[in-house]
């Protein structure tokens, strides 16, 4: 997990599936159950949905949806950054005619 500001390096459980881990991060407390919650979220999501696979089954398929979440969030803020470079664009040359 990424380096937060107020990162302890502490260990700390996790549950996932109903089973406990431990595990050790630089990130803070919060984010690291925040982030385990989501994982276990798409687990159970996905074992629900797609009864009798095997556990790792259920892992991969859960990998790969959340792997397309991160890539569809990477699209999108790629999209916004557009956005947002072609209305600054746009702004700079609107001043720079009223400036004349």
């Amino acid at each position: 997990m990424r380096n937060t500001m107020g990162a302890t390096n502490e260990t700390i459980t996790i549950k996932i599936r109903d089973r406990e881990y431990n595990i050790r991060g630089t990130d803070d407390k919060e984010r690291m159950l925040k982030v385990a919650a989501y994982v276990d979220q798409k687990l159970r999501d996905i074992g629900r949905s797609s009864k009798g696979l095997n556990n790792e089954k259920v892992a991969i398929l859960a990998a790969l949806d959340i792997a397309g979440d991160y890539f569809q969030i990477i699209k999108e803020r790629e999209g916004l950054l557009r956005e947002i470079n072609d209305r600054s664009q746009r702004l700079m040359t609107n001043l720079n005619t009223a400036l004349q």
